[in-house]
């Protein structure tokens, strides 16, 4: 289930293995992430394996979820 906070791992594309954040669902097809480096963009949600770890990000700014992602 890709609800916001969830950590998810990129599984096709040049960023590969990377862990995101999903901070918002877009539409059925699409979810805005939040990368390591803290950048947001938007993903195909078949493109993410979703993990068990769940983090808040209500209310928080990119680089605070980039850096609690660091240590997830």
């Amino acid at each position: 289930m890709m609800v916001p906070g969830r950590v998810c791992v990129k599984v096709s594309g040049r960023d590969a293995g990377a862990k995101m954040v999903v901070v918002a669902n877009v539409d059925d097809v699409f979810v805005e992430v939040v990368t390591r480096g803290g950048k947001r963009r938007k993903v195909n949600k078949r493109h993410l394996l979703p993990t068990e770890e769940v983090i808040e990000v209500e209310g928080m700014t990119d680089s605070d979820i980039a850096k609690k992602l660091e240590e997830a």
